[in-house]
């Protein structure tokens, strides 16, 4: 699942909300994000 962050308040918001509008339920702001996962690296020897 899909899950979506507003950039001004923080909150994560529901593939399934996005599927109706565009905008963050809680504040009205149009721009949305994906959270990065954080990846490992790894070094060779």
């Amino acid at each position: 699942m899909v899950q979506y962050k507003c950039l001004r308040c923080e909150k994560i918001i529901k593939n399934e909300y996005i599927k109706r509008k565009i905008r963050c339920p809680y504040c009205g702001s149009k721009i949305l994000y994906k959270p990065r996962t954080v990846s490992a690296t790894v070094k060779a020897i």
